[in-house]
């Protein structure tokens, strides 16, 4: 075989070939994404609209069925799921895979528009697009520390503020959320009886009580001089409690007179236990095809910053309670120990039926190879690490050892007929390489389409069949 016979004339050179091949895998080994599991894209665009106080029926009806009317026929969905809650509906849209999401959410935004209304008091829809790998890596827990008997769900702007922020600088992590806080909220509780004695009615108190706003009137040219007019009608929370609401016999009526105005934290409407204490969870999920164990190192960091500085000094502490990290270590240990393990026990059967210990090494050496020259292909094609790929790499190893086996077998076969080493080698080699290349494409031929399919189970496997064939083919 011409390939042979060229390797066997330039010695100097399949050295270097191997060397560079070890060289550029360990680089590739060291830069691939380590994750659990593959990312499976999933494109998804959610709707949130919430209404405060609305009961669900009332939420399907004024808002989910007018945004489902909008959005049916929307090219590239293959799904449509809506949820109506008390205070809040959501529709989540699910696209084919590939659809770009950009242009989808353009559609859906224009769709939205042309909603005829809303009711008046509910908040304009919030889009977001999220995908399937938008699970949590982390969750850390926030609790008072002792002689703080403050209520721990009051500290939601302060998380928010500090601790969401700080995470969701941290490289790698794509946003963070904050569970167990309530936030503050100004409630205006009206008398009933003493507002029908002034003979004021609730809904014009609530209108009037919610028109606050500041509006901006222009510019006004005074000599040589420009003014910025605007007209400040948000009230601070002391001063909402003296807006004037009515007038009787001459006399303001102030909104202190019929309600009661104060500044107060939201109902809980869920919560956190842990140890049997209310506290806050906060979690983190990671961007797309970043290294779980860096972006997990970075959280850590900042988790330790955030412990010793402004939660110390707030009376709170933090700390991680899952961390995806650990399962990653434990499936790659896992799997490493078995690879290894089936490596030693297939080179010590080759040596107890060969008895030769240079040939044996030659097989042994194939290995470690095929593996660093796959860890170069995975890198090139934008894949990770991870337990799919593993698997394929400890399937690969068995069929690389039984072609180096085959190859050696009749290379050895030879030398015991008398034919010296070098012809031994290229006659060997020719003999068997017709059979060796129709199984190596068969094996491609069976895996490699699985790397071209796009809906879940190809994305899921598609780490196992480019490991696999680029195993077999190095």
């Amino acid at each position: 075989m011409t390939l042979t016979r060229l390797s066997l004339h330039n010695p100097v050179g399949v050295v270097v070939a191997v060397l560079l091949g070890v060289l550029f895998g360990s680089i590739a080994l060291t830069r691939l994404p380590v994750q659990l599991t593959p990312e499976v894209e999933e494109p998804e665009i959610s709707i949130t609209t919430s209404w405060r106080a609305a009961a669900p029926a009332e939420v399907e009806a004024e808002i989910i069925e007018p945004q489902e009317e909008a959005l049916r026929g929307l090219p590239g969905v293959t799904r449509m799921l809506s949820r109506a809650r008390r205070g809040r509906g959501e529709i989540t849209l699910t696209f084919a895979v590939g659809s770009d999401l950009g242009r989808a959410l353009l559609e859906v935004l224009s769709r939205l528009n042309q909603v005829p209304s809303y009711p008046e008091d509910a908040d304009e829809p919030v889009l977001s697009s999220i995908g399937g790998d938008a699970r949590a890596i982390a969750w850390f827990i926030i609790k008072t520390l002792p002689g703080n008997d403050r209520d721990i769900s009051g500290y939601q702007d302060f998380v928010e503020e500090v601790v969401q922020t700080r995470f969701e600088r941290v490289p790698g992590i794509a946003r963070s959320e904050v569970y167990g806080g309530r936030e503050r909220e100004v409630r205006i509780t009206f008398d009933p009886y003493r507002a029908a004695a002034l003979g004021v009615e609730l809904p014009v108190l609530a209108r009037l009580a919610g028109s606050g706003d500041d509006v901006s009137a222009g510019f006004a040219d005074v000599g040589k001089r420009s003014y910025t007019v605007r007209f400040e009608g948000t009230y601070q929370v002391p001063e909402l409690a003296d807006l004037i609401i009515d007038w009787r016999a001459g006399k303001p009526v102030y909104l202190r007179d019929i309600a009661t105005v104060e500044e107060r934290l939201q109902d809980r409407e869920s919560f956190v236990i842990t140890g049997g204490s209310l506290s806050m969870a906060v979690n983190a999920k990671r961007e797309g095809g970043v290294n779980v164990l860096q972006a997990m190192a970075g959280l850590r960091e900042a988790a330790e910053e955030l412990r010793t500085g402004p939660l110390a000094r707030a009376g709170l502490t933090i700390e991680q309670v899952y961390d995806e990290t650990t399962y990653i270590h434990r499936a790659l240990r896992m799997l490493r120990n078995n690879l290894g393990l089936g490596v030693v026990l297939a080179v010590a059967v080759l040596w107890w039926f060969l008895r030769r210990l240079r040939a044996t090494l030659v097989v042994a050496l194939s290995i470690p190879l095929c593996l660093l020259i796959t860890f170069l292909v995975l890198e090139l094609a934008g894949r990770t690490l991870n337990v799919i790929s593993l698997a394929g790499l400890a399937f690969a190893v068995g069929m690389v050892l039984d072609a180096s086996i085959v190859v050696l077998e009749n290379i050895v076969r030879l030398r015991e007929e008398g034919e010296k080493p070098a012809a031994a080698s290229a006659h060997g080699a020719g003999q068997v390489w017709p059979a060796l290349l129709a199984s190596t494409a068969t094996t491609i031929a069976i895996f490699l389409p699985v790397v071209f399919l796009r809906d879940e189970a190809g994305q899921l496997f598609a780490d196992l069949a480019l490991a696999i064939s680029a195993a077999v083919s190095a």
